[in-house]
């Protein structure tokens, strides 16, 4: 069976920088797209960033401090977050999508404090 991993979570001063990393345990065949998403508490999970076919798309909210990037040899995924807010604290889950299959790692806590 197929995972996702995450690491990298951690607690940051305001401005601070964290980069989160996602891999894939298992084996699978083509992914086509990864992406990151987070929930803070009483809130919906929202879209972060997203790299479908090498091109990326981003969160306005987030948009100059963060980069998506992708390792495709390894099958890793990666966040870096710079510049970070308290508004940035929230539960960061990484997908991926392998057509039939969506796939969520279990998340990884990023508190940005002030």
């Amino acid at each position: 069976q197929v995972q996702l991993v995450e690491s990298g979570g951690g607690l940051v001063q305001a401005g601070g920088s964290l980069r989160l990393s996602c891999a894939v345990s298992g084996s699978i065949f083509s992914i086509k797209a990864m992406g990151w998403y987070r929930q803070a508490p009483g809130k919906q999970r929202e879209l972060v960033a997203t790299v479908i076919s090498g091109s990326t798309n981003y969160a306005d909210s987030v948009k100059g401090r963060f980069t998506i990037s992708r390792e495709y040899a390894k099958n890793t995924v990666y966040l870096q977050m710079n510049s970070l807010k308290p508004e940035d604290t929230a539960v960061y889950y990484c997908y991926a999508n392998a057509g039939h299959y969506d796939l969520w790692g279990q998340g990884t806590q990023v508190t940005v404090s002030s």
